[in-house]
C-alpha cells in the first residue's frame, strides 16, 4: 500500500474521491472527534491516548478521507503478544514494530457513512498490510453483534476475551492467522 491512495469512491456519487493514508499528528483532532462520535464515552479512546498512539505507531492507522473529510479509520499496534489486552489501549509504548501480531483497537466510520463499505475497505487493507509485513495475523475484540461481520473477513471467534473488559463490556476475541 502506498502512503496515499486516491480512488473514485465506489459507494459515493461520481464526483466523490477518497484517499487512504496513515496518520500523523495533524490528524489528531479528526481522529479523536470521530472516535467520540462512534463509541460511548466509557469505550472511546481519549485525545491524549490518540496523541500517544499516533506518536508511536501512526503508520498502523489507516484513515479514509472522502473529499478531504475523515470518514473512517482503523487503528491498532503491533506486538509479539498473542492476545489483545486492555493495557495495550493506553500504553502506546508497548508497540513493537517487529512484532508478530497486528492488533486492531478500533474500527470507526462516521454514522452518516455507515453501511457503505468504508470500514470493510480499511479492514481488508489492514489484513493485506499485515500479510505484506510478514505478521502471523491480525487480532481484534468485538461485541457479540459484530462477530458475524468480522467473520466475513476470515476472522475466527476465539470466544469471550479474558484479557479485555474495556469499558465494562463483554468482548469476543477474534483472530485471522496467515
Amino acid at each position: 500500500m502506498t502512503q496515499n491512495e486516491n480512488r473514485t469512491g465506489r459507494n459515493s456519487g461520481p464526483e466523490s474521491k477518497w484517499t487512504i493514508r496513515t496518520a500523523d499528528e495533524a490528524d489528531l483532532d479528526a481522529v479523536s472527534d470521530l472516535e467520540a462520535e462512534c463509541f460511548p464515552a466509557a469505550e472511546a479512546a481519549t485525545r491524549e491516548s490518540f496523541a500517544q498512539r499516533i506518536r508511536y505507531y501512526g503508520d498502523c492507522f489507516l484513515l479514509l478521507f472522502e473529499d478531504g473529510k475523515l470518514i473512517s479509520f482503523v487503528d491498532g499496534m503491533i506486538t509479539d503478544e498473542k492476545d489483545l489486552r486492555d493495557e495495550m489501549y493506553e500504553k502506546a509504548d508497548m508497540h513493537d514494530p517487529n512484532g508478530k501480531w497486528q492488533m486492531i483497537f478500533g474500527v470507526n466510520t462516521r454514522p452518516s457513512h455507515q453501511r457503505c463499505g468504508y470500514a470493510g475497505i480499511l479492514i481488508r487493507k489492514m489484513i493485506e498490510k499485515a500479510k505484506e509485513e510478514g505478521r502471523l495475523g491480525v487480532v481484534l475484540t468485538c461485541k457479540d453483534k459484530l462477530v458475524h461481520y468480522y467473520a466475513s473477513f476470515g476472522f475466527q471467534n476465539e470466544g469471550v476475551s479474558e484479557e479485555s473488559t474495556h469499558g465494562g463490556v463483554v468482548w469476543n476475541q477474534m483472530r485471522i492467522t496467515f
